[in-house]
């Protein structure tokens, strides 16, 4: 099977373009590649034709839109969820609007032209999202530092609180320290005196 940019007719190959997996466990990184039905998922394959990054929003996708549009006109089948990556990144406009062409319906320079429309607005779709995204990232750590300030003001506000009273306890505590400073005083003179009457 050729490897190169301009792959062969595919007669007796029934050759799928699907996902190869990489990447660590839970962190999952994804190879787009045209390969043999019948080999394994993660075996050999014929052409890599991009990556996919489910890891970060939105997703990060780069694809050889080209080569893609070449394996599906000499009958490469994407599977369901290569179809769908396909399709956000135009390869199903691109291999519709080449039919058109061929059939004479309008000239390759009005179908590029129709791509680049639809690319630009795509591109636009993905910015606005990105930009969204970015803006609530903004939003919830500003919601977050708020109430952050208000547990620390708080906070304050509860040690000032104990401050005081812990400032208002001495005081009485001095009270009582003398009144027992008293009571022995007192008992220390009663006890003189009975010893006094009992000599005499």
């Amino acid at each position: 099977m050729n490897r190169g940019r301009e792959p062969q007719k595919l007669i007796d190959m029934p050759v799928k373009i699907r996902l190869q997996r990489h990447g660590k466990k839970g962190k999952p990184f994804y190879w787009i590649v045209a390969a043999d039905s019948r080999s394994k998922r993660d075996g050999k394959y014929l052409e890599k034709l991009g990556t996919y990054n489910p890891n970060v929003n939105p997703a990060e996708i780069n694809l050889d839109v080209d080569g893609a549009v070449q394996w599906l006109d000499n009958g490469a089948q994407p599977t369901d969820t290569a179809r769908a990556i396909l399709s956000y990144k135009g390869v199903m406009l691109k291999k519709h609007l080449a039919g058109g062409v061929r059939k004479g319906a309008f000239t390759e320079e009005q179908a590029e032209e129709k791509f680049n429309a639809w690319l630009k607005g795509k591109n636009k779709e993905v910015e606005a999202k990105r930009s969204k995204l970015n803006d609530a990232e903004v939003k919830v750590k500003a919601e977050a530092l708020a109430a952050e300030k208000a547990v620390n003001e708080q906070r304050i506000a509860d040690a000032t609180a104990v401050e005081e009273v812990e400032e208002e306890v001495p005081a009485t505590d001095q009270a009582e320290e003398t009144t027992d400073e008293a009571v022995e005083f007192s008992a220390t003179e009663e006890v003189a005196e009975e010893t006094a009457k009992e000599e005499e």
